[in-house]
């Protein structure tokens, strides 16, 4: 299976270590201004919008077409937040497996749900974090400097790779 395309912009960022030719993809509208989160996310999911939305737009990569990916990470991130802040709610009162394990209505051990609504939202969360390159991975290919509106010297090249 072939590695997916690199999108332009991140490449740009990385500074283009194989000196492979670059065809920009077409560009969707870049918005003036961090737009505004949907109605419809949490409001942690919000919180987190405003967060990393800012650097996302900062660093140029964000686009109109990525508003309902952004907004998928955001959400989550916060039902990742919720189940984990559940849990330790829980914990607190269950020395033995730290809220790992509840009783079934039949009085029996059963796994507890919220560790797997943890589990996959961080999954999820993780997933679309690295589409937008926020994992330590994704940002590890990334040679940036911290301004991208400065130019870079005429030596980052050699460091970038």
């Amino acid at each position: 299976m072939p590695r997916p395309r690199i999108p332009t912009q991140l490449k740009l960022l990385r500074g283009n270590p194989g000196k492979e030719a670059i065809r920009p993809e077409p560009q969707p509208t870049r918005p003036a201004t961090l737009p505004d989160p949907p109605d419809f996310l949490m409001p942690i999911a919000q919180d987190e919008w405003w967060r990393i939305g800012e650097e996302l737009h900062r660093l140029g990569i964000l686009t109109i077409a990525d508003i309902h990916p952004l907004a998928a990470y955001c959400q989550a991130y916060a039902r990742w937040a919720a189940a984990e802040e559940a849990l330790a709610k829980m914990a607190n009162g269950d020395a033995l497996t730290g809220a790992l394990m509840i009783r079934n209505t039949s009085g029996g051990p059963q796994a507890n749900p919220l560790v797997k609504i943890a589990a996959n939202a961080a999954r999820d969360m993780v997933k679309y974090a690295s589409e937008f390159g926020l994992t330590p991975v994704a940002r590890a290919r990334i040679a940036a400097a911290a301004d991208p509106d400065k130019p870079a010297s005429k030596f980052a090249g050699l460091l970038a790779g």
